[in-house]
């Protein structure tokens, strides 16, 4: 089996995730900024443990070749993608301290929490199995975003976020985890009982991405 399909086994949900009306919004420069706002703070939050995950990937390694399979999200995500993260929300008049000083959202709780304890119980492909959906989800947005009649470039105040997602060195990071996790499932059949407790892990992924998305758009906590 490979992570098609996974995508398969919850269509609806991967499609409503991919084209939820937040990433909608935010193609067309609809979005209200507030929600923006919101969503980056939540997101700065959620990136924290997104990099714990791939440190207890590294931790629930087998082998020396799996560890560098999870090192180069590690590294970027600490080294790099926090800093970005708040330079970015620096543009939108959100500082460091903004960032930390509003609590995590239920919708970040639940996601976040889910995805370590998904390695914790599990091994290395259940947590991979949890942690894909981000990572290929906003490979397919940013893909999206950039087809004919669903986005808007000029104007847009979220045209850079588009060109981030969409843009190759993102690309690139993403299909080479998702080429990694395709490795990892490949013994695994279809129809089998392991199958779907991936499937599992899967889906429940995708909802809480459509979770976060929501909770973006609603200003929620």
């Amino acid at each position: 089996m490979n992570h098609r399909d996974l995508i398969a086994g919850c269509q609806q949900d991967w499609d409503h995730y991919i084209q939820h009306n937040f990433v909608k919004q935010l193609g067309q420069g609809t979005l209200d900024k507030a929600s923006f706002q919101h969503y980056l703070q939540q997101d700065y939050l959620y990136l924290i443990h997104y990099a714990r995950a791939f440190g207890l990937a590294v931790f629930k390694s087998a082998n020396p070749a799996q560890m560098r399979a999870s090192m180069p999200s590690l590294s970027a995500l600490v080294e790099h993608e926090l800093t970005l993260h708040i330079d970015y929300c620096k543009d939108w008049g959100l500082s460091e301290e903004d960032l930390v000083a509003l609590p995590e959202g239920v919708a970040t709780v639940a996601y976040t929490r889910y995805l370590i304890d998904a390695g914790l119980q599990g091994d290395l492909t259940d947590l991979y199995a949890a942690l894909i959906p981000c990572a290929l989800g906003y490979a397919e947005v940013g893909q999206y975003l950039t087809q004919p009649g669903n986005a808007v470039q000029a104007g847009n105040p979220y045209a850079n976020w588009i060109d981030m997602y969409a843009g190759e060195e993102y690309q690139q990071a993403a299909y080479a985890s998702v080429e990694f996790f395709d490795q990892l499932l490949a013994e695994i059949p279809a129809d089998s009982e392991r199958a779907r407790q991936l499937q599992g892990h899967f889906t429940t992924a995708t909802r809480m991405e459509i979770a976060f998305w929501q909770q973006g758009l609603d200003r929620s906590l």
